[in-house]
């Protein structure tokens, strides 16, 4: 129990200053490892001001110190959980199965609503194309071959499908590879808009995938579609959408809602999350990009649409197994 709140901060604010300078000296310098004694002192600093802050909160008339407080345990308790995964980043394979399926099922509701957020352009683009088809293909379509017609783009596709694997595939590939993983992190960065330009790119994605799918499929070309787009579009998509959720995570913290922390320290407690979401999805995406080259651009009679629609199934399955289970254990 405080009895004079004026001696009680200025005999408690030299332990505060303490451990803000110990905290803004670790944020300066990420890589410096503490000693045992510092470690010691640390932690001796961060209990106690947990628990100066514990007894002001029975001051109603203080609540700019105890903001300040708050800031402060909040730094001190990131601190000590981001010191603990930089010791586990010699640690791919924990990273892999436990840390990143972990990091996406904890922001679940962000990638729920990147995907009905995509789905609402999906449904957008089909309807478009209901309406007036050649005239949505030429406004909605980004790419002059999309807008030429399904059944002559697939009998063309598949007069070249005996074609060996040669360095113009192999060049594809990187070039998917990296103009996926571009795309996907200008979807996370657009989350520094608030959200909105995150928004608004799923949004049209969906709309052009919506748009493509539907010109096919009224073209007779659904085998033809299915075997050129789930191969890689089964991890594709999803990664688009991981963009999304980390794009739509870096927004919440931007905008802060009911949370009292500072900015700078919302910022920081999801800095860890959106890293791990975005190498998570670069992954994904160099992995659709081999199979979109190397799987995908062969079509019948060199490979059966039924083998291509399997496996690309198959993946969807591993990876909803991967990203629901993986890690739930530990």
């Amino acid at each position: 129990m405080i009895i004079n709140l004026s001696r009680f901060v200025a005999e408690e604010k030299p332990y505060w200053d303490e451990l803000e300078a110990l905290l803004d000296k670790l944020e300066k310098e990420p890589l410096a490892r503490m000693g045992l004694d510092e470690v010691k002192r640390f932690h001796y600093l961060y209990r106690r001001v947990a628990s100066d802050l514990g007894k002001l909160h029975t001051f109603a008339s203080e609540p700019e110190t105890c903001a300040y407080l708050e800031s402060l345990a909040a730094r001190a308790y990131g601190e000590s959980f981001q010191s603990s995964r930089r010791s586990q980043r010699l640690a791919p394979l924990r990273w892999f199965f436990y840390i990143f399926p972990s990091t996406f099922r904890k922001h679940i509701n962000a990638f729920w609503l990147s995907l009905a957020i995509t789905l609402i352009g999906v449904a957008f683009g089909g309807l478009a194309l209901t309406f007036d088809r050649q005239e949505a293909k030429e406004v909605l379509m980004p790419f002059p071959h999309l807008q030429t017609d399904p059944a002559e783009r697939v009998k063309e596709e598949e007069s070249h499908a005996g074609n060996g694997i040669d360095e113009g595939k192999s060049t594809f590939s990187a070039y998917l590879m990296t103009h996926n993983i571009q795309v996907s992190v200008f979807v996370f960065g657009l989350g520094m808009t608030f959200g909105v330009g995150t928004i608004i790119l799923l949004f049209y994605n969906g709309i052009i995938l919506g748009a493509v799918a539907l010109d096919f499929i009224l073209d007779g070309q659904t085998a033809f579609l299915a075997g050129w787009l789930i191969p890689h579009g089964a991890i594709e998509i999803p990664a688009i959408l991981l963009a999304g959720q980390a794009g739509l995570v870096l927004a919440g913290a931007l905008i802060g809602w009911d949370n009292h922390l500072t900015l700078r320290m919302r910022i920081r407690q999801v800095s860890a999350d959106l890293l791990t979401l975005i190498m998570g999805l670069a992954i994904m995406l160099v992995w659709a990009g081999f199979v979109e080259a190397f799987l995908s651009q062969y079509h019948e009679p060199v490979i059966p649409y039924a083998f291509k629609i399997a496996f690309g199934l198959v993946e969807l399955a591993v990876l909803i197994v991967f990203l629901g289970r993986a890690g739930k254990g530990r």
